[in-house]
């Protein structure tokens, strides 16, 4: 594999697009879709997840997290696959590619609305940009103190359904926070996997992320307060709306084999991309519930 796809991380992308795909199936059911506006949106999402994964990837290795020590896949700058100057070459075309995309969806989204509309949504995309390179990378990386779990929440759960399903619908229903929350929620237990398993390596990199504070039964612990909060999330938005089938429930099973499993093997890297997936089939068994 090219060590490029490989920095791209591509198994990263469906978790990335899960949050598109809820705030999507969320202005569907309002009956206010527009294909143009996702079609931007999830080109917009994937620039942004490559830029963040090709930052991470630059500033892990900068600062110590990326070593032998690491369990997990090896990264590209880390065995000079790709060199530190090329990759952060890479990271500023992706962040202006994002930049691009981002105005172009906020321009089609936005184009008989106020301009406060587009500018506001203009900075918040370059919050998301910004966030995307300064989680690693830079002189105080916040992922090393231990915000990387809040901003996965944030830019996963609450800004990328809430935000996603405010450029079809030119409004805000609050009851979307809730599966906003199960998204965001979700996309946290990937995170919370990864640094598991990288318990010993990030802490002797000082990446005090929260299973290295708490040590991994904690977060273990942790990790089911997560599964569970996502699918509480979900079921209060159904007994609220109650018109919602119960589709969603078949996710279920997937999230108690994620984390009935956790405890039992000593790397969790694996679960990662089962998590991953499981939250794309919940969003779309989701969206089969708002609109069969």
């Amino acid at each position: 594999m090219s060590p490029w796809i490989s920095a791209a991380r591509p198994r990263t992308l469906p978790l990335a697009l899960s949050c598109i795909f809820m705030g999507s199936f969320l202005a569907a059911y309002a009956g206010r879709f527009d294909w143009l506006i996702f079609g931007l949106a999830c080109l917009t999402t994937i620039l942004l997840q490559v830029l963040s994964n090709f930052a991470n990837d630059y500033g892990d290795t900068q600062n110590g997290a990326d070593s032998d020590d690491r369990q997990g896949p090896s990264r590209a700058v880390q065995t000079g696959e790709i060199s530190a100057r090329r990759m952060f070459r890479a990271i500023v075309v992706f962040g202006g590619l994002s930049l691009a995309s981002g105005v172009s969806l906020l321009y089609v989204a936005f184009n008989n609305a106020h301009s406060s509309l587009f500018l506001g949504f203009l900075v918040l995309g370059l919050l998301c940009i910004l966030a995307a390179y300064t989680y690693t990378a830079g002189k105080k990386p916040y992922g090393y103190a231990g915000l990387g779990d809040i901003s996965v929440l944030l830019f996963f759960g609450l800004v990328g359904v809430l935000g996603s399903n405010f450029l079809f619908t030119l409004s805000f229903d609050a009851i979307n926070i809730l599966p906003a929350l199960s998204c965001g929620l979700l996309a946290t237990g990937v995170l919370n996997l990864n640094n598991i398993r990288d318990i010993a390596s990030d802490t002797k990199a000082g990446k005090m992320t929260i299973p290295a504070r708490m040590g991994k039964a904690k977060g273990i612990v942790y990790h089911w307060v997560l599964l569970i909060s996502a699918a509480v999330a979900a079921l209060a938005f159904t007994l609220i709306k109650g018109d919602v089938s119960w589709w969603f429930l078949l996710s279920f099973p997937l999230l108690i084999l994620n984390g009935t499993k956790l405890a039992k093997i000593t790397n969790p890297d694996p679960l990662l991309k089962q998590l991953a997936l499981s939250t794309l089939f919940f969003v779309l068994v989701f969206g089969a519930s708002l609109l069969l």
